[in-house]
Parts: C-alpha cells; structure tokens; sequence
C-alpha cells in the first residue's frame, strides 16, 4: 500500500482493533467455579504440591482424606494453612479438600495454603489484593542447595587442620 495521511491510519486502527473505550465490568476479572461450584488450584513448596478444592460450607479442612489435625499435628501448620481465610475474613465459610504429595511436613502444609489462597482468589477475585498484600500468593522459590563435591554437605566443609 502507499502512504497514508495520519487521519487515515488512525481510522485505521480504530477500525481493526474497536474504538470504544474498555468497559470496567468487561475489565473485571470473573470467578473460575466449575458446574459443581467449586474453584480448584494447585500450590507447591519445596519438593511437595497440592491440588486444591475449595467450595461453599462449614470450614472444614480435609487433606488427604484427613482433619487438618492429623495430618499436621503441629498447631503453627494448622494455623499457616488457614490464614488466607483470616486475611480474606471467609473463615468458615468454605470447605477444603486437598491432595497433597511429595516433600515434608512443613512443604506440604506451605503447598496447600497457596493452593488455597490460588483457589479463594478463583473464586473471587477481589480477594486477590488482600492477599497479594499479606504474601499468600508469592511462591516461595527456596529450595534445597545441592551437595559439592569436596565438601560435606551443600556449603560445609571438612575440618581444616593446620599440620
């Protein structure tokens, strides 16, 4: 094509990609709920990952097919688990089921309260801020340092001796 006067560019632009101004609902992110009413997420944490479904009850927490209390019997993994519902103030308000698998203890119960964090901004998104905010929805990327070769484990090493 040959050159074109800026008012012409400009029509054409407005013709291919719309001219009307965004509207804010259209903007505004929507739930992600499947047809069972229910917002599904993944968390991980070190070497453990959990698969996260949160939906409408009591408050019940469930991870592999057991209480939050047996399977994390140190009270501080329960209560960093629920603290996304603290934040959000939706305590009691839905029911967790979690599959969680891989690492330990402390990598498990950090994999399900970001898959449940994930999930509660799923199921709405204007959750997302409060829990931005409070650090809810930021993978922890610390890992485990590999051993050297030469040293005793990842940074130690073996006793020096002088003579």
């Amino acid at each position: 094509r040959g050159a074109t006067s800026a008012a012409e560019a400009a029509d054409l632009v407005a013709e291919t990609f719309g001219d009307e101004p965004a509207d804010e609902e259209a903007a505004a992110p929507k739930p992600e709920i499947d047809e069972k009413g229910r917002a599904t997420a993944v968390g991980r944490r070190k070497r453990a990952s959990a698969r996260v479904w949160l939906f409408p009850g009591t408050g019940i927490v469930t991870v592999n097919s057991k209480s939050l209390i047996d399977k994390f019997p140190r009270m501080a993994h329960c209560e960093d688990i629920v603290k996304p519902f603290a934040t959000t103030g939706t305590a009691g308000a839905f029911d967790v089921v979690s599959s969680v698998n891989g690492g330990g203890v402390s990598g498990q119960a950090g994999a399900v309260r970001l898959g449940i964090a994930r999930a509660l901004v799923k199921y709405n998104p204007d959750h997302r801020p409060l829990l931005r905010k409070a650090g809810y929805l930021t993978r922890d990327p610390r890992r485990v340092e590999r051993k050297k070769p030469g040293l005793v484990k990842a940074r130690k090493a073996p006793q020096w001796t002088k003579r």
